[in-house]
């Protein structure tokens, strides 16, 4: 164990001891401070606060919710932590360069995005051993999966495009033509659609992927970033990531905008919590945790934490559909 690493994982144990966290804790990653929040989800307070690695971008749970994944671009590597404690369970080296990453729906792959190095890597899921690497220029950004899991696609930011890649072949299979600076990808609960937020513009796109065709542009706001679904197998909340931003309530059934709310400082990543009355999501430009009351339909608590939020993660979280 290096000196660096053994410095920030004793800082993260006596974080996590001095300030007494528990299972309502969130985890809130912060990409330029290369940190990790905890905030406390009944006071809404941040209660500590530890060095985690080098330009950490994402964080996602395990699929079991035994762990909370955070990756790590520059140091090459992946750090796992409690969800409920936040304490790092382990950490996993050689992953080169993981900025967005994901598992196939049955747990066969690890799928990581090398957004800096314009490629994708497939890893084996049950060991983390490197399967594939794909290219994929340029920037490939966010992934969805079908659920066979036979494919996984991902957006190709400063191509403008979706990639497809056949998860049995390990090699690409087609790409499609979207709309500018496409972000975050999502598949509908039917698995007929693709729905791919047009960063550099005001709406999301609709692929019937299949088909290879885009059916339907859906207009939420300028900024149409990330997708999280609300838990009801019908809706996906999409946040729009501008200074004066805002997150649209999609019906992925008649594809259009239900509900909007405001919600400034560049909302990014969301949480849902489990009884489906909050949304809590990352503001990267206002240093902020952005919660909001969605009984009220609007912002109820800011809560101040490090620079450019990029993650956020609760053990008590709504379904992931």
């Amino acid at each position: 164990m290096t000196p660096l690493r053994l410095t920030a994982s004793l800082a993260l144990t006596l974080s996590l001891v001095s300030h007494g966290l528990h299972a309502e804790t969130a985890i809130i990653l912060n990409s330029v401070d290369e940190s990790v929040s905890f905030v406390d989800t009944r006071s809404y307070q941040e209660t500590g606060r530890a060095p985690v690695c080098k330009e950490p971008h994402h964080l996602m749970a395990m699929p079991d919710d035994s762990a909370v994944i955070i990756a790590c671009a520059v140091s090459n590597e992946l750090v796992f932590l409690d969800p409920r404690t936040g304490k790092e369970l382990k950490r996993i080296k050689n992953i080169s360069d993981p900025y967005q990453i994901g598992f196939s729906p049955d747990k066969t792959w690890f799928v990581t995005n090398s957004l800096r190095l314009d490629r994708v890597d497939l890893y084996r899921a049950a060991d983390f051993s490197l399967a594939a690497r794909i290219p994929a220029a340029k920037t490939p950004s966010h992934m969805a999966f079908d659920k066979a899991s036979q494919f996984v696609f991902i957006t190709l930011q400063d191509n403008n495009e979706v990639l497809a890649i056949d998860l049995k072949t390990r090699q690409p299979a087609w790409r499609h033509p979207v709309g500018l600076t496409p972000a975050g990808i999502h598949m509908t609960p039917d698995d007929r659609y693709l729905l791919v937020g047009i960063m550099g513009a005001d709406y999301v796109e609709v692929i019937d992927w299949r088909a290879r065709k885009t059916v339907t542009r859906i207009v939420t706001a300028r900024g149409a970033h990330n997708f999280l679904p609300r838990g009801d197998g019908r809706h996906v909340f999409v946040s729009n990531r501008t200074i004066n931003g805002s997150i649209s309530l999609v019906d992925m059934q008649d594809l259009r905008v239900v509900e909007r709310y405001d919600v400034p400082g560049g909302p990014d990543d969301m949480e849902i919590r489990a009884d489906g009355k909050e949304l809590w999501a990352t503001a990267r430009f206002a240093r902020k945790v952005q919660v909001v009351n969605l009984e009220q339909k609007q912002l109820s608590h800011s809560i101040r934490v490090g620079r450019s939020p990029h993650g956020v993660s609760f053990i008590n979280h709504a379904p992931r559909q």
